[in-house]
């Protein structure tokens, strides 16, 4: 299954909350993700239905191994796209902004050869 960036996004969501919450609901990640509670619930369904996610009986949202899996992929690019940005000199807001979009359209094999490229420079 494809996931669109709202659902990638919805994963990383559910695999960073964590570090601030308890438990992760539905209502927590519309919060973060700045978008609405039925935009959330449709997200998650689907990716309940593929096998990213699944819910308890107190409705707290939990990644399987796979949407761990895609939720630290997409977070690694996230934090090397923001810092990069940063260290550049993009203020930070806009930096995150960025970050959240380039993540989404980098190939896994493009992203691993930039992050590979840039750690040997750093060197």
């Amino acid at each position: 299954m494809k996931l669109h960036a709202s659902g990638e996004d919805c994963l990383e969501a559910v695999l960073v909350l964590p570090k601030k919450l308890s438990i992760v609901r539905s209502v927590d990640v519309a919060r973060h993700m700045e978008v609405t509670k039925p935009s959330v619930c449709h997200a998650v369904a689907t990716l309940k239905e593929g096998g990213f996610l699944t819910m308890d009986e107190d409705f707290s949202l939990h990644l399987t191994d796979l949407g761990r899996e895609i939720a630290e992929q997409t977070y690694e690019k996230h934090r090397f796209f923001t810092d990069l940005l940063t260290e550049a000199g993009v203020d930070p807001v806009t930096a995150e902004k960025d970050a959240c979009r380039m993540e989404h359209v980098i190939s896994q094999e493009s992203f691993e050869h930039l992050k590979n490229a840039y750690k040997t420079k750093e060197e």
